[in-house]
């Protein structure tokens, strides 16, 4: 992969995987657009790892001040509303990680240029985000049920076309909880979720580095963090405006075309 595509592909996965627009089916789609024959599939997933592991430390930077708190909160071994907020995000992670364990090679069939599977999601989370933002915004905080529900959204947004964010964040509206904690919920219980699965590919060996592709992860990687940090503080201020419907329309136009396109290419 060239560096301009690789830049192109890390701004496109630094700014959908905050934005509701499902960073994995933009990732799929800029792929067959650019139509980089150099990319196998397993170099294919290495890039796509590398974009999450970037966007995850941008989260991280962004809410630094809250997981700061988190972590003093939990030192101090007591049942307090931080520890309550931790065992949430692991509750959370319980439905993906048993996707991920059980289903990972039907997963993996599902990338490498499949655009017509990513246009149908993206209409689906069109539809998730249209019913998010005609939602009444209450001062509820999310609930060890609401957050395994979540997580249900979240494992299901593992589809190319599926946003995790958009998913998520509609899914803990409707379940009638505050919107900035629903925002601020979503982008901080992918974080272990995403270091989880790099250490899991690590161990396993399932992901090989090959020196040859170093500048064009490294830019990559830049590019996802920078382009992250805009896109996480931005959809912060969307979710609390109910501006979501906006992605909504996007997300329709991109789902129609893609779609159309796939079968051009058939």
């Amino acid at each position: 992969m060239d560096i301009l595509d690789s830049i192109v592909l890390g701004i496109i996965q630094g700014l959908t995987e905050f934005l509701p627009v499902s960073s994995s089916g933009h990732l799929e789609l800029g792929k067959v657009i650019l139509q980089d024959e150099n990319l196998g599939a397993e170099d294919s997933l290495l890039f796509t790892v590398v974009l999450h592991f970037a966007t995850a430390l941008s989260t991280m930077v962004i809410f630094r001040k809250d997981i700061l708190e988190i972590v003093k909160g939990v030192l101090k071994f007591e049942w307090n509303e931080d520890l309550q907020f931790i065992s949430k995000i692991a509750l959370s992670m319980i439905p993906a990680v048993i996707v991920g364990l059980f289903f990972e090679e039907q997963l993996k069939s599902l990338f490498g240029g499949n655009i017509r599977l990513v246009g149908f999601m993206l209409i689906v989370t069109a539809a998730l985000l249209f019913l998010a933002d005609r939602a009444k915004n209450t001062d509820k905080k999310v609930t060890f049920s609401n957050a395994f529900i979540i997580g249900i959204s979240q494992a299901i947004a593992m589809l190319p076309g599926i946003s995790r964010s958009g998913a998520t964040i509609s899914t803990s509206v409707l379940l009638g909880n505050d919107k900035t904690k629903a925002a601020r919920f979503s982008f901080l219980m992918v974080v272990p979720l995403i270091f989880g699965k790099i250490a899991k590919d690590v161990l396993s060996g399932e992901i090989t580095y090959d020196s040859s592709n170093f500048t064009s992860l490294s830019v990559g990687f830049i590019a996802a963090f920078v382009t992250g940090l805009f896109a996480c503080t931005w959809m912060i201020a969307l979710v609390k405006k109910s501006k979501l419907s906006y992605f909504a329309f996007y997300c329709i136009i991109v789902g129609i075309i893609a779609i159309i396109y796939s079968y051009n290419l058939a």
